[in-house]
This record gives C-alpha cells, sequence and structure tokens, in this order.
C-alpha cells in the first residue's frame, strides 16, 4: 500500500530549493506608486511605472539599461567569444545570448559586420560585441592583449573538452554552421578543443557548442567552484 506523504512532514532536505527566478514573464508597476518608488539612481522610472518585462533576471528588474552594463562589466569573466561570420551564420545571436548569461567579456564578430541579432533576444544590448575585419585582425589582436585564441572545432589532432584545462584569460573562437573554422582561423589557434560525440553525429549546432565550451570553462574558473588549498 502506497502511503501519502505530508508535504509539511517532508524533512527540508528533501524539499527542491525555491528557483531564484521568480517573474519569467515580467512584473508589474511598482507596488504603491510613485510615492512608494526606490530613489536608487539605477532604477529607471518609466519601467517604475509601467512595469519590466525584458529578459533580464530579478537582479536587474526595473534598473536602467546602462546601469544594467555597467554592474555587469564589474564582474565579466575574463574569457571572449569570437565567431567567423561569412554567410550571414543565423546561430551567432543565439552564441551572443549564451555569452551574455555566462558573463563574457567580449563578443568578436569575424567577417562581415553585420550579423543576424534574432536570436539574440535583444541580449546584445547588455553584452559587448565588437567587430574585427578578418582572422588576421582578430589574431593581431588577441596578440595585443595577451590572450590565446582556443578553436572549438573537431579535427585531426584536437583535444577532447574534456581533459583540456581553459587558460583563465582567452578567446574561444568558433566556426559557420557546416564548414566549420577556415584554415586561417585553425592556424592562429593555440589548442584546438573538440566537444565528444557519443552518438553517431559528427557534430552539434554551433550555438549549442558555444554555450558547451562556455559552461566547460566556468565548471573550472566560476568563483562557486571549491578550491583545494
Amino acid at each position: 500500500m502506497n502511503e501519502t506523504r505530508d508535504p509539511e512532514s517532508t524533512p527540508a532536505t528533501a524539499q527542491a530549493e525555491p528557483h531564484p527566478e521568480r517573474t519569467t514573464f515580467g512584473v508589474g508597476p511598482w507596488v504603491g506608486g510613485p510615492e512608494a518608488w526606490p530613489s536608487h539612481e539605477h532604477y529607471d522610472p518609466e519601467l517604475l511605472e509601467h512595469g519590466d518585462s525584458r529578459n533580464v533576471i530579478d537582479r536587474y528588474r526595473y534598473w536602467r539599461m546602462d546601469a544594467i552594463v555597467a554592474d555587469l562589466d564589474e564582474h565579466r569573466h575574463p574569457f571572449h567569444v569570437a565567431i567567423e561570420n561569412w554567410q550571414h551564420d543565423m546561430n551567432i545571436g543565439s552564441i551572443v545570448r549564451s555569452a551574455n548569461a555566462f558573463a563574457a567579456d567580449t563578443v568578436h564578430i569575424v567577417g562581415r559586420r553585420r550579423w543576424n541579432k534574432r536570436g539574440a533576444m535583444v541580449t546584445d544590448r547588455y553584452q559587448h560585441v565588437e567587430h574585427r575585419e578578418d582572422v588576421a585582425a582578430l589574431v593581431e589582436w588577441a596578440a595585443e592583449a595577451g590572450i590565446p585564441i582556443i578553436a572549438i572545432d573537431n579535427v585531426p589532432g584536437c583535444v577532447p573538452m574534456e581533459t583540456f584545462d581553459w587558460p583563465e584569460r582567452c578567446v574561444m573562437l568558433f566556426g559557420q554552421e557546416g564548414p566549420g573554422l577556415t584554415d586561417e582561423a585553425i592556424a592562429a589557434a593555440e589548442a584546438v578543443v573538440e566537444i565528444t560525440q557519443y552518438g553517431s553525429t559528427r557534430s552539434i549546432n554551433a550555438s549549442a557548442a558555444a554555450a558547451v565550451s562556455m559552461f566547460s570553462w566556468v565548471q573550472q574558473h566560476s568563483p562557486l567552484v571549491p578550491r583545494v588549498s
């Protein structure tokens, strides 16, 4: 006979922790009207009056966009993301969105200046995005900044991501959906890392590969990761 357990009697350790994001679909006007509005300068009076339905975490509800960017700049991670853009790749917007989610320092669009922003869900407003004319320009910038380029592709001689030690400062370089990275990009990289495929497909979607790579970096370098003293 199955026993029905009273939720109130369930040990606290067995109960699911509440998700930190309570407002998936946004919030309405600030409760209490103008008299109750917070006075801190990072709040936007228009959002306080009309509500905030933007794609931002709860911490940034009602904040001005420039205030959010300034706050993000205080704790961005030191890795960069670069994407070759020779065919107006549809994945770039999604990669920019993931870069924002993982607090990447900057996204570099290599090749065509114009890129498809649909998948970014306007997160590019909060993410630093710069243009590099070609791979040579990216290499020059990275050399001046003293940041190694790490290519992500499944080519002969590449290193499985599961065994790779990410440099704390680096540029993750991704290619186009289908053809992957150009030969010039591969040659410019200090290391070439692959995402191991455990099924039958040869590769995964470029935007998915970027998200996996950023999470792999975070697993090694996030301040949330316990350190052995």
